[in-house]
């Protein structure tokens, strides 16, 4: 599989898959929720509240792990492996661009004061379980 079709699948399962898991270190362990994903081209995006234990987490440690696209099949389902360094990021521009009507649910529009954007750039990333099982590592 050459570098441009891993590249492919990467950011088609990248724009099926939005909800997935995040990892980041809470005192020397790993902590996991389940985020939210927006992409421009591979950089990730994801809004959060600036008072959440994730913030203060990557105020400490600022890579995270996430995994994407995994549909519950079985073995052999395709999923992105995405590890990388998070920013954050108040830019009123940035807000612009992730802000969506779902996340009315937990903030009042693109100005609210408590919305913080985790901009998370790509330092590796591997396509998972592409039938033969094995990790096809994007060159970034």
């Amino acid at each position: 599989m050459s570098q441009q079709e891993i590249k492919s699948e990467i950011e088609r399962i990248l724009d099926h898959n939005k909800v997935g898991t995040m990892a980041t270190v809470q005192n020397g362990k790993p902590h996991s929720r389940y985020m939210t994903f927006f992409r421009d081209g591979l950089t990730l995006y994801t809004a959060t509240d600036k008072d959440t234990h994730k913030v203060d987490e990557l105020n400490q440690n600022p890579f995270t792990h996430i995994l994407l696209g995994y549909e519950g099949e079985g073995v052999g389902d395709e999923f992105v492996e995405f590890e990388g360094r998070v920013q954050q990021s108040d830019s009123e521009e940035i807000k612009k661009k992730v802000w969506n009507p779902h996340l009315e649910n937990w903030f009042s529009g693109p100005n609210d004061p408590n919305l913080l954007i985790l901009e998370i750039i790509p330092e590796q990333i591997s396509l998972m379980n592409k039938k033969d099982l094995k990790r096809r590592l994007l060159e970034l």
